[in-house]
C-alpha cells in the first residue's frame, strides 16, 4: 500500500526551525530503526547473525536502481558523492566541460585527475549567472570535449538543470551528473545521463557515509576503473596470490568492502521514498518552497534563486545588501533558524516535513531583521 505524503512526513522529527536540508537531512524512524537493529547484531555477534549484514549490498543496489532507472549491476555503493565522482573523473580520457562554480566535488575531481594522470583535461565553461543551460553549453563544446559534468541542482543558485536539453546538445559525449542536491526528491530523467553520483546525507535523509555511483553501459565501456580494489573483480570470495582484471560491471569501481550498516541506512531511506513516491515528495517540497518565498517576499528581501517550479528544487537563496548580512544572520540565529550562510547569501532549504511552526519562526526572524534595519 502506498505511503501518503503526510504519513511519510510524520516519520521525521527534526526540531522546528530546521531549513538546511541542502546541507544535511536529519534521519527519520526508518533509518534509525536500521541503526538500532544492525548495531545490536554487530555488538552481539551471535553465530550466523552477520548474514543479514552481508545482504545489504544487494539491497542498496536494488533500492538505488529503483530510484534511478539504472540496473542493479550498473550501480555501486560509495561512501559519499565525492568518492564516486573521483572514480568517474579519474577514469576519463579527454576534455571534460564543466563550470568552475560547480560544487568542489566536481572541480577537484577534474583537476586532480589531470594533475595525477594527465588523461582528463578540464574545459571551464561560462554560465548564465551560475546556471548551466543547453543554450550556453552548446556554443562552448568542441571536438576535444569527451564529457560534460554538471550538478542536477546547483548548490549556490538552487537552479534545477535541464538534463534532457543538455543531453540533446552534447551528442554522444558522456554526461556526468552530481545529483546529490536533488536525488530522492527531484523526479529527474536520470536515464539520459551516463554517470550519476549522489550521497544520502542530504535529501534522502540517510546520514553520512552513504552514496552511490551509477554507470551506463557506455560509461562502463569508456571509463577506466583506476581505483579498482580487491573487491572490484569478478572473482568469488577473497582473491589471493593473484590480481585479476577489474569486473566488467560497476563493481569495478569498488576499493574495499563497504559499511553494511551505512548501506542498510541508505536502502531504508530510499525504500521509504519509493513508498511515498518522488512526485508526491517533490510536490510537497514545492509547496514549502513557495511558502518560504512568500514569507521572504513579505519583507522585500531579494531572492536570487529561481521562482519558477520547473527551474527549482528545494532551495531558496536570499542575497541581502552586503551591509545587512550580519543583521540578517543574527536574526535567523536568534530565532532558531538552521540554514546555510555563505558567500554573502542565505540558503533556506525545506523538506516535506517542514511544518507551519518553522515557517512562523522564519517570519519572526525576518520581522526582527526588518525592524533592525528600518524596513
Amino acid at each position: 500500500m502506498p505511503l501518503s505524503i503526510d504519513d511519510y512526513a510524520s516519520r521525521f522529527h527534526e526540531e522546528p526551525g530546521y531549513l538546511d536540508f541542502a546541507g544535511v537531512g536529519p534521519i527519520g524512524d526508518a533509518v534509525q530503526g536500521e541503526i538500532d537493529v544492525f548495531a545490536s547484531v554487530l555488538s552481539r555477534a551471535r553465530f550466523g547473525s552477520f548474514a543479514p549484514l552481508f545482504a545489504q549490498d544487494a539491497r542498496v543496489r536494488e533500492a538505488v536502481a529503483a530510484a534511478s532507472g539504472f540496473a542493479p549491476g550498473q550501480v555501486v555503493f560509495q561512501p559519499n558523492t565525492s568518492q564516486g565522482l573521483m572514480h568517474a573523473l579519474f577514469g576519463i580520457t579527454g576534455g571534460v566541460a564543466l563550470s568552475p562554480a560547480e560544487f568542489p566535488s566536481l572541480t577537484f575531481a577534474a583537476v586532480r585527475s589531470q594533475q595525477a594522470l594527465g588523461a582528463a583535461s578540464p574545459r571551464w565553461i561560462e554560465t548564465d549567472h551560475g546556471r548551466v543551460t543547453p543554450g550556453n553549453l552548446r556554443d562552448q563544446l568542441d571536438s576535444s570535449v569527451s564529457a560534460v559534468a554538471v550538478s542536477l541542482v546547483d548548490f549556490r543558485t538552487g537552479y534545477l538543470v535541464d538534463l534532457e536539453g543538455i543531453r540533446q546538445v552534447i551528442g554522444d559525449r558522456l554526461l556526468i551528473v552530481d545529483a546529490t542536491q536533488g536525488f530522492g526528491v527531484v523526479d529527474a530523467p536520470y536515464s539520459v545521463a551516463d554517470v550519476v553520483a549522489a550521497g544520502g546525507q542530504k535529501w534522502p535523509r540517510a546520514g553520512w557515509g552513504t552514496g552511490f555511483l551509477a554507470l551506463s553501459d557506455r560509461a562502463l565501456e569508456r571509463l577506466t576503473p583506476v581505483w579498482s580494489g580487491f573487491t572490484g573483480t569478478d572473482a568469488e570470495g577473497l582473491v589471493v596470490d593473484e590480481v585479476p582484471e577489474p569486473a566488467r560491471d560497476a563493481r569495478a569501481f569498488r576499493v574495499s568492502n563497504p559499511d553494511p550498516i551505512a548501506q542498510a541506512r541508505f536502502a531504508a531511506a530510499l525504500e521509504e521514498i519509493a513508498e511515498a513516491g518522488v512526485p508526491a515528495i517533490a510536490a510537497r517540497i514545492a509547496e514549502r518552497v513557495s511558502d518560504v518565498i512568500d514569507v521572504t517576499d513579505e519583507f522585500g528581501l531579494p531572492i536570487v534563486s529561481p521562482r519558477a517550479e520547473a527551474e527549482r528544487a528545494g532551495i531558496v537563496v536570499i542575497e541581502p545588501d552586503a551591509d545587512h548580512l550580519t543583521v540578517l544572520s543574527a536574526a535567523l540565529h536568534n530565532h532558531g533558524i538552521s540554514c546555510t550562510i555563505r558567500g554573502g547569501t542565505v540558503r533556506l532549504a525545506p523538506h516535506a516535513s517542514t511544518d507551519a511552526e518553522t515557517l512562523a519562526m522564519l517570519r519572526s526572524a525576518l520581522m526582527s531583521f526588518a525592524t533592525a534595519v528600518g524596513r
